[in-house]
């Protein structure tokens, strides 16, 4: 049976996210080039890269809330065709203003996408399985992510950068065929009569220990995951690394990270959350701690493989997170709020790592985030619990209340 439940998402939500992943893997490395391409300031390139991901952020909270409204589908297919428009237009500007304004709108798209799939696997997913359902859906991630770059770089080759925008562009509409002609995609709706979409104050506010519970531990993930990719080049440098074997360290730890999704799952199912969690920041704190002992390709390169490796074992663990803490009425709108607070765990580690090394040096901040990602193992081992009570055997909850937790 729990077989039967992960391919019956195959097509509605698996095919479509690695697609939609292949094609942000090909854009987002060349999002600066594509600015600088336009004759925009090396300012007003890294605005561009930022855009999207204030535009992320700016819509968790009404991605969430277009989602309770007019389903996961029916928002799915309007974030693809925003995304769509916006990659066009990103194509054809010779405005680099514009550009910027319209990879703002390329992260609104990805919020409306990114939260109405997680909502839908988790309407459609027994608690018991969850974990398994979500990490595959993060491993899906990791294989567009990694898949992206050099389907992108054979495009480019021929086209120009423009070539990045147009694998982005393909992936979208296929994406969008399958949502709309192949898939078996239901939009789920609350059934209860009456129905009216709880506030998101008042969601805040009755699920706080369960946010708290489980937020601390998910926004230290979430900052050692963003704080990877700027650590690693920034000290492969100082330690005279060049291009290729920053690109080879980065490679062999994606392919390590993105191998384990699976077997997270099973960890984050059989032995519940709080192992899953200590599984992946123990090792991606101890790669930290140990990044300014590397001297050479050989060192950092280990380094490398081992917050890989806690990176692959932590596969879906905030969608899980957040997933068994959203009640089932208001379910959207508590995830859109979810992503928001791991969302600015993602934008608080660069921020760490920059306020740091501005004052000390990389390694310092390397080893700053080490300790941070320590510290959340602590967290994560005191408050998460072992396993969460389903619905229908929450103490004093009904059918409506959504997953508690339980130590």
């Amino acid at each position: 049976m729990n077989d039967r439940v992960l391919r019956s998402l195959l097509i509605p939500v698996y095919l479509p996210s690695v697609l939609f992943a292949i094609g942000q893997g090909a854009v987002v490395p060349i999002v600066a080039l594509a600015a600088d391409d336009l004759g925009a300031s090396t300012a007003v390139a890294g605005l561009a890269v930022v855009a999207r991901s204030v535009g992320i952020m700016a819509f968790d909270i009404p991605a969430g809330q277009l989602v309770a409204r007019v389903g996961e589908r029916t928002a799915m297919i309007a974030a693809t065709a925003g995304l769509t428009v916006a990659l066009i237009g990103a194509v054809v500007t010779s405005s680099p203003a514009v550009f910027v304004a319209l990879m703002f709108v390329v992260g609104c798209a990805w919020s409306v996408w990114m939260l109405a799939r997680l909502t839908y696997v988790t309407e459609s997913v027994p608690a018991a399985m969850r974990g398994r359902a979500l990490s595959t859906l993060g491993g899906c991630q990791r294989i567009g992510a990694f898949l992206g770059p050099f389907l992108a770089a054979g495009v480019i080759r021929w086209v120009g950068l423009a070539g990045a925008f147009y694998v982005h562009i393909a992936t979208a509409v296929v994406g969008c065929v399958v949502l709309v002609v192949v898939a078996d995609l239901g939009d789920h709706r609350p059934d209860v009569a009456g129905h009216v979409p709880p506030r998101l104050r008042t969601l805040a506010r009755e699920h706080r220990r369960n946010l708290a519970m489980a937020g601390g531990a998910a926004i230290v993930v979430s900052a050692l995951r963003a704080a990877r990719p700027v650590v690693l080049p920034l000290w492969a440098v100082a330690i005279d690394l060049d291009a290729m074997q920053i690109s080879v360290i980065f490679g062999l730890s994606a392919a390590i990270d993105m191998a384990l999704f699976y077997p997270a799952g099973h960890v984050a199912d059989r032995w519940g959350r709080r192992v899953s969690a200590v599984l992946t920041l123990v090792p991606m704190a101890a790669g930290f701690l140990l990044v300014p002992l590397t001297s050479g390709f050989g060192t950092l390169l280990a380094v490398g493989v081992l917050i890989g490796l806690g990176n692959g074992m932590g596969s879906g663990i905030v969608m899980t997170l957040g997933s068994d803490i959203a009640p089932a009425v208001g379910r959207a709108e508590m995830l859109g709020l979810w992503r928001l607070i791991t969302d600015a765990g993602g934008v608080a580690g660069p921020l760490l790592v920059a306020g740091v090394e501005a004052v000390t040096t990389m390694g310092a901040a390397s080893v700053t985030v080490g300790a941070l990602g320590l510290g959340g193992a602590a967290l994560a081992a005191a408050t998460l619990p072992t396993h969460y009570r389903s619905e229908s055997t929450a103490a004093g909850g009904s059918a409506g209340d959504g997953d508690a937790l339980a130590r």
